[in-house]
């Protein structure tokens, strides 16, 4: 399934990604080609850095001045040499050193070299500051909106695409200020500042070492080739290893390992990987090596050839080259390479940054399916006019409803339901699986938006309300208790973060579950593991029933809270829900009807439709649908459970 964009087309989230290789450019530039195109991107942008605009001014002054200062060492070298080392006298003699000048000189340098690393540090730290506050700003925004999603957008979108997003792409912008934008203004100042050093020195070897640098940068693209394709394969092994790692070392991989005893396959089977990542990386750190020692003696050679040359234009007697000119000329060349390079990355690099933008865009575009109406208000207080509270009135007029990835030709989840539960009743849906049941659970909080008829909480259309009200009046056990890797007190204080530890032990307690948390050698400080582990199903499932007391909401909703347990858990933890039912209204979506016999009124639902409603015993003597049922699971012998 995809996720859709704000106007209604698929959008661009079906897979999790993974960081690329800075070599691997031909990866990179497809995974860019797949990035949203978000109108107004660089607007948008700009707006992220507009309240740091004085820390990114200071920041492109710093490039600028660091850049024009790294002029100033060769040149002060060429004066080191030729007025410091080896002054030439009057009668054209080398005379010995001058060192009140060469002194001079060399302090020069010095404080331009403190200069320079200061400057440095400052940067560094405006651009790590800058950078790191948006993709933090982004990240709490992004998370942030994300909380307000509908719960279909989640259903449909895989969580290692949305951890992607928060991670891999936010995590992403930090680097787009701290390395491209500074990269692209100090290589640039410095190549351009290192032109006019080495015209200012001699143009003539000026000439001579532009002609070689072309034979350096083609070396460069050729190695980068031949390692963005080991890069890539070397991504793609190390996408398996963790894929791996997710499947066989979580809680459900481990047990399934042990139970069919394949520890020893999965062992080979990341061996096998972790060979051949060791083999990639190995070649990918050979290739690095070789372009490496190319660039050694690329750079060796050049420094050679100007000395060379420079001795062909003394003898000929085309120019006056003195030593000190062709220090300072080597030194200059020698730091012009490496900015060239990384000026050639500098269009992959916009364009990734871009790309990054684009797919951070397009989630903080995305809006809600499910959002307040300006004229929302809390659920009231009030009664009715024979004096009745509405608190915990929950009634459904001629609701329809079909989700949002559901074939728009096929038979609607809901058809046409109509019903009413008083406050403090007891209401229990049951019938065949898919019929509908559990979608009338999602329809009361407002989970999911009703497609046609009304859905109305203590009277009042739910669209009318404030979602976080609604909410708050409702209580939601489900089949699949999630409790958080803490303490079993942690996750009860998750309904109530300000409830003491007697208000802890009296939820427990009507919840059936104090006396077991008492007998831990932790007692509510116990760990649970994640997602519950280290308890048994009943346990658990007990335990978030005390947290739902613990919000004391009006409406419980038990969505088949016992049909995963076993016989004996399953009474233990029906006595809690009986005990927690009682003076609220509750919503029991049930699978095995022995758990919903005293119930006060019972709705069987078929192919989305309210077929049969009543008391057991009236639904009995009908002899329809739910007598059937009832029958055919009487009828069932009774699996033991250990």
């Amino acid at each position: 399934m995809h996720a859709s964009s704000p106007g209604g087309q698929p959008g661009r989230m079906g897979k999790p990604r993974t960081r690329i290789s800075a070599a691997d450019e031909s990866a990179q530039r497809a995974e860019n080609a797949e990035a949203p195109k978000i109108p107004h991107l660089m607007r948008r942008i700009a707006e992220l850095f507009a309240p740091h605009k004085g820390a990114l001014t200071a920041t492109i002054v710093l490039v600028l001045v660091s850049a024009a200062l790294s002029v100033i060492p060769p040149l002060l070298t060429e004066r080191a040499f030729d007025e410091g080392l080896f002054p030439v006298g009057a009668d054209g003699q080398v005379m010995g050193p001058n060192l009140p000048v060469l002194t001079t000189i060399v302090v020069a340098m010095l404080a331009v070299f403190i200069v320079s690393s200061l400057l440095g540090v400052w940067q560094t730290w405006l651009t790590a500051t800058v950078g790191n506050r948006v993709m933090g700003a982004l990240r709490v925004r992004m998370f942030t909106h994300l909380q307000r999603m509908e719960l279909s957008f989640f259903t449909r979108t895989k969580t290692g695409v949305i951890q992607s997003r928060l991670q891999n792409d936010v995590g992403g912008v930090a680097s787009v200020l701290t390395n491209t934008v500074s990269s692209v203004l100090g290589n640039t100042v410095t190549v351009l500042a290192a032109f006019v050093a080495m015209l200012l020195l001699n143009w003539q070897l000026t000439l001579i070492a532009l002609v070689l640098l072309p034979v350096m940068v083609i070396a460069q693209r050729r190695v980068g080739q031949v390692r963005a394709r080991i890069a890539a394969k070397t991504q793609e092994s190390l996408s398996e290893m963790t894929a791996i790692t997710q499947e066989t070392l979580s809680v459900s991989g481990i047990l399934l390992s042990k139970s069919f005893t394949r520890q020893r396959s999965e062992i080979a089977r990341y061996s096998d990987e972790n060979d051949n990542q060791i083999a990639l990386q190995v070649r990918q750190q050979m290739t690095g090596q070789w372009f490496f020692a190319m660039v050694g003696i690329f750079m060796s050679a050049i420094p050679a050839i100007v000395y060379l040359a420079s001795g062909w234009l003394i003898t000929g007697g085309t120019t006056d080259i003195s030593a000190g000119t062709i220090v300072a000329f080597t030194t200059v060349q020698a730091r012009l390479l490496f900015p060239l390079m990384a000026l050639m990355r500098v269009a992959l690099d916009l364009q990734t940054s871009g790309a990054l933008f684009a797919r951070i865009f397009e989630y903080l575009d995305l809006r809600p399916a499910i959002i307040d109406s300006p004229d929302a208000h809390p659920v009231p207080a009030g009664a009715d006019a024979a004096g009745r509270s509405l608190l915990g009135r929950v009634e459904f007029d001629h609701v329809s409803f079909r989700y949002p990835d559901a074939d728009h030709d096929g038979r609607p989840t809901l058809d046409d339901v109509s019903f009413a539960i008083e406050p403090g009743q007891y209401a229990a849906f049951v019938g065949p699986s898919g019929a509908g049941k559990t979608t009338v659970s999602y329809l009361v909080p407002r989970l999911y938006e009703a497609t046609g008829g009304a859905v109305r909480f203590a009277g009042v259309d739910v669209r009318d309300l404030e979602h976080e009200s609604l909410v708050s009046n409702i209580g939601i056990v489900s089949q699949e208790t999630y409790l958080f890797h803490a303490s079993i007190a942690e996750n009860l204080r998750y309904a109530r973060p300000d409830a003491t530890d007697e208000e802890l032990e009296a939820a427990a307690r009507a919840a059936n579950i104090h006396e077991t948390i008492a007998s831990f050698p932790d007692g509510y400080d116990t760990v649970v593991g994640e997602r519950g582990y280290r308890l048994s199903g009943g346990e658990k499932q007990r335990i978030a029933i005390a947290r739902v007391l613990l919000k004391d909401p009006a409406v419980l909703v038990l969505d088949e809270a016992t049909s995963a347990l076993d016989t004996i858990s399953e009474r233990v933890v029906q006595a809690a829900l009986d005990d927690a039912s009682r003076g609220r209204t509750t919503i029991a979506i049930a699978h095995r009807l022995s758990t919903v016999v005293s119930a006060d009124v019972i709705f069987v639902v078929v192919a989305g439709r309210i077929a049969e409603r009543g008391t057991h015993a009236e639904l009995i003597a009908q002899g329809g649908v739910y007598a059937s049922l009832y029958r055919q699971q009487a009828e069932q012998p009774e699996v033991p459970t250990a």
